[in-house]
């Protein structure tokens, strides 16, 4: 994060690394008009900005997200059922702290039933071993791309939920919903949850390429998230829950923040309610994306030679591109510091395994490249990469 950033604010680096959204015109268009809005209603802007809210929400908008969700998917919401949280990651660690940690003599924890996993997710533990993970079956999938596989195993007493991203961040793989549902029976099997973090599901922002169905029962816990809608700088997340664990994100929201941010609600819920939001997804936002995937895989095929041995996940949603450089003699973090020498930042793989303990010589063969990025930037990014990992191979 702290290259990251200093990418960000230097403008001399190509940044194929972090999950920024692009900046897409349509969709900030409409976030300008929704504040010429507000501007323009006596009173509005001064109570989204001068007034505190519930710690769960404004009582509107929990109304707004249930029957928007409710209409969506035919589920059976009430605002009961929803909790704003400062940004999907604060909500994934008041979850993951609130459900796991030390239980009496033992310690509960959390299963990612298909590793890689967020990498945002590996340091939300306030005790130490709170993560375990299954690792993966990997498919081929013709002569350069791959696809992880959920390796099904036994969950014991000590997992306290089961928490995963659809789509994935970071490999873009898309859990079916064959395995969803057979997770989901596990789990309500065991009595607990699972965690289904939809940072880049549908329906919002929707950058999701095949079909596949959300769900929701008592013992499943979905988060949600503007940021990827091109708002990450207002820190909304959205908890949909049972009533038990709504009540308690409340108790820790008021705890660690007194009261949510109202600006994401003011600026979104007329846009939940109408359906607005839907279509700017479906026709926008989702096909920017998929194009700028199939460029980048296009770039990517032109600038490595065929001869090596890398692999591309299947990009079946979010902002990324998962590579795999099978028995590449160098490290994800030697390669990684190769390309920032040449102003180029990825994200090295190996930060993506968390809970997976045992030696596996893949986690240290992957990055992750987002292509989100300008252009122009990505495709001179792709060919420093290749001719990186070329480099690295010749060095046998």
């Amino acid at each position: 994060m702290h290259d990251l950033g200093r990418g960000l604010s230097g403008g001399e680096m190509i940044m194929m690394g972090g999950g920024n959204p692009a900046h897409i015109p349509e969709v900030e268009a409409l976030w300008r008009r929704r504040l010429e809005e507000i501007l323009a209603r006596p009173g509005a802007m001064e109570t989204m900005l001068g007034d505190y809210e519930t710690p769960r929400g404004r009582p509107a908008f929990l109304e707004a997200m249930a029957g928007f969700f409710n209409r969506t998917f035919g589920w059976n919401l009430t605002s009961d059922n929803i909790a704003v949280t400062i940004g999907g990651q604060a909500a994934n660690f008041l979850l993951f702290n609130m459900l796991a940690g030390p239980d009496g003599l033992s310690a509960r924890k959390i299963l990612f039933p298909l590793a890689p996993e967020y990498i945002g997710y590996a340091s939300q533990g306030v005790a130490e071993g709170m993560f375990t993970a299954w690792k993966p079956r990997i498919e081929l999938l013709g002569s350069h791309e791959f696809k992880y596989r959920i390796d099904f195993g036994e969950i014991g007493p000590e997992i306290a939920a089961i928490c995963l991203s659809r789509p994935t961040n970071p490999s873009a793989n898309l859990v079916t919903d064959a395995e969803m549902e057979r997770l989901a029976a596990m789990a309500s099997e065991r009595g607990i949850y699972l965690m289904v973090d939809a940072a880049y599901g549908q329906p919002f922002p929707n950058v999701v390429f095949k079909e596949v169905k959300p769900l929701w029962n008592e013992n499943i816990i979905n988060v949600f998230s503007l940021s990827k809608l091109g708002l990450p700088g207002l820190r909304t997340g959205i908890v949909v829950a049972n009533e038990e664990i709504i009540e308690r994100v409340a108790v820790m929201n008021a705890a660690l923040v007194l009261s949510t941010s109202s600006v994401g609600q003011v600026i979104t819920r007329p846009l939940f309610e109408s359906g607005e939001i839907t279509g700017m997804c479906r026709e926008v936002i989702r096909p920017f994306y998929q194009a700028r995937s199939l460029q980048a895989r296009e770039w990517i095929a032109q600038a490595f030679d065929d001869s090596l041995d890398y692999h591309v996940h299947v990009c079946e949603g979010a902002f990324f591109l998962w590579l795999w450089f099978r028995d590449l003699p160098i490290t994800d973090r030697e390669l990684y510091e190769r390309l920032k020498a040449r102003k180029a930042l990825i994200v090295p793989g190996s930060y993506f395994f968390s809970g997976l303990e045992e030696p596996w010589r893949h986690k240290q063969e992957c990055i992750r490249v987002t292509y989100g990025a300008k252009p122009e930037a990505l495709r001179r990014g792709i060919e420093i990469l290749a001719e990186e990992v070329r480099r690295a191979y010749g060095q046998r």
